[in-house]
């Protein structure tokens, strides 16, 4: 399991800080007099601030102590030699609509729960549960900037297409768990990635091999991208290139459709704005 941050107040609005000070006359409490909640402060949103708290009803606040007192889930990933049982409680898996699925078949005199995910990556169920506890995964974005923390074990231009995949990993998950949230992040640091042609391949093909036809997310941008430069990067990579188009013909049939529609548009401005001295005549017969 993550660390608790640091700042917990962070996680969990509305507690005030200070001593407490202990005393042994009772508490009276009077009904209808309870004191107003306070605002939150700037640029602090309304709720209890933990991971998908926006989801959960009820009067009663939910504090962390409360997801922490919840059972602990075994949750067994991956197969072979990468197979690991990791854990996670009960009530912040269920933030996950899947996760409430899943464990909403376990009865209450089930001591040891456990969750079968063997066709899922360690890495990508290990970055869920670092955003699940944490409400980010490593690397995390630099503010300000386009750039993600630095790995010292990952080179600065990924030349594999590891880095582009391990983000396309954990967007892959947030689909099948259903978690927008999760989704919206992983895609967002794809684009801090640097990578070389043979790497956008690699990328390429995990992005059409699991996501739907119509996704806009990612595997839009994956067909714009090589769309607009495949004329300089296919030589670099002319055999992934080709693989590729081979093995995915909607790839090709994206990348063709996107250049075409380039190459209409152009000549639409063309004709709207025609430069003097520029225009073509069709080849004539013999005079």
């Amino acid at each position: 399991m993550a660390e608790t941050p640091a700042n917990y107040e962070d996680l969990i609005h509305g507690n005030e800080t200070g001593d407490v000070e202990m005393s042994t006359e009772p508490v009276v409490e009077i009904e209808g007099s309870a004191a107003p909640s306070a605002a939150p402060a700037e640029g602090e949103e309304e709720g209890n601030g933990l991971p998908f708290a926006e989801g959960l009803d009820g009067a009663a606040r939910v504090t962390y102590i409360d997801y922490l007192k919840s059972p602990v889930i075994g949750l067994l990933v991956g197969q072979g030699d990468e197979q690991a049982l990791l854990t996670a409680h009960q009530m912040l898996l269920e933030t996950s609509p899947w996760f409430k699925d899943a464990c909403g078949k376990f009865s209450d005199e089930v001591s040891e729960r456990r969750i079968d995910l063997i066709d899922e990556g360690l890495d990508a169920v290990g970055c869920f549960l670092e955003f699940l506890y944490t409400g980010d995964y490593f690397p995390r974005k630099i503010p300000g900037s386009r750039d993600l923390e630095r790995d010292p074990q990952t080179p600065a231009v990924d030349e594999t297409g590891d880095q582009l995949l391990k983000h396309a990993r954990v967007y892959t998950l947030g689909e099948t768990l259903n978690l927008p949230a999760l989704k919206s992040l992983a895609s967002s640091k794809i684009h801090c990635v640097n990578s070389t042609a043979k790497g956008e391949i690699a990328y390429a093909r995990y992005v059409y091999a699991h996501t739907h036809k119509d996704d806009t997310t990612i595997r839009a941008p994956v067909a714009n991208f090589w769309a607009t430069r495949s004329h300089t990067l296919r030589a670099e990579a002319e055999d992934e290139f080709r693989s590729m188009c081979l093995e995915f013909p909607r790839f090709g049939y994206d990348v063709l459709t996107r250049v075409l529609d380039e190459k209409l548009k152009r000549e639409k401005q063309e004709k709207m704005h025609p430069t003097p001295g520029s225009s073509r005549k069709r080849p004539r017969g013999g005079v």
